[in-house]
């Protein structure tokens, strides 16, 4: 077992703040547990950032499970989280158990769902099946073609209202934590106050229990992210240098130097070697 749980994430609200990462390959997941991360987090997010849809909702749970399995090879401290993909939990109880176990048997620790009251059996089932569950409220990506759009979220009583619901019945159903995002921080706030599980915000504000960020995000991997995400490096432009410079030099010959091959230092030894393979591919 890692050394972070379920459990201990649940303990550290109020008294420790959760950090949460994405992560969708083996040497990102191996940085993400080395620098301390609580919660490295397998996000259908991938369909995005790794495989350039426009959105989540093509995510399918081969490709959940080929990238948590990537990933739990690498972790060996924080807690594994990995994404439900749209479509594997809404239709039923049972589909979403089935698929529920299929990330836990790829090596994840807990699984998260999106949304909340309209899955609270789902949770329910799945907790006291003993696999931990982590919900969502909030902007829920996978419900963004109801929502009009990645919008921010909390400004209606209605939204405050819908918000609250989802966070305490996953709370009731034995969830261990909520993720919030791209949320009014006021009403975060009231959530984080309102519940005893931690309260993970995305975009959401500093009066949450821990925040996570996606992995391309907070390195700056690509010229564009979300308003909420801080960048954290300029690996984007980092990387780009490089390959400029690799591309630029191969085409002088300048690349491989001489520090970067071996060779014969006897070249007649060389020639003689050379002569002695020609002859035998001859005779064959």
């Amino acid at each position: 077992m890692r050394e972070v749980t379920p459990k201990k994430i649940r303990e550290m609200k109020g008294r420790e703040k959760i950090t949460m990462i994405t992560a969708y390959d083996y040497p990102s997941a191996l940085l993400a547990d080395k620098a301390g991360i609580d919660i490295v987090f397998v996000g259908d997010s991938l369909g995005m950032v790794v495989y350039g849809e426009p959105n989540t909702l093509n995510v399918s749970m081969e490709q959940m499970v080929f990238h948590t399995r990537a990933v739990a090879k690498a972790v060996k401290r924080a807690l594994v989280l990995a994404d439900m993909p749209f479509g594997s939990y809404e239709v039923s109880v049972e589909e979403g158990v089935k698929n529920a176990i299929r990330l836990i048997q790829a090596g994840a620790d807990a699984v998260k769902i999106e949304g909340g009251a309209d899955h609270e059996k789902l949770v329910r089932k799945l907790v006291r099946m003993g696999i931990p569950v982590m919900g969502h409220t909030g902007l829920t990506p996978q419900r963004y073609l109801r929502l009009g759009g990645y919008r921010i979220m909390g400004e209606t009583e209605e939204e405050i209202e819908e918000i609250l619901k989802d966070a305490k019945a996953l709370e009731r159903a034995g969830a261990f934590a909520v993720v919030i995002e791209f949320t009014l921080a006021d009403v975060a706030k009231l959530v984080t106050e309102e519940v005893s599980i931690p309260t993970i915000g995305i975009g959401s504000g500093p009066w949450v229990d821990g925040q996570v960020l996606v992995w391309h995000d907070l390195l700056g991997i690509y010229e564009n992210s979300p308003p909420f995400a801080k960048r954290y490096a300029n690996l984007g432009e980092i990387i780009l240098k490089a390959l400029q410079s690799y591309n630029r030099e191969v085409k002088a010959g300048e690349f491989p130097g001489r520090e970067h091959y071996w060779e014969f230092l006897d070249k007649d030894d060389f020639r003689r070697k050379a002569q002695k393979a020609r002859e035998r591919l001859e005779e064959k």
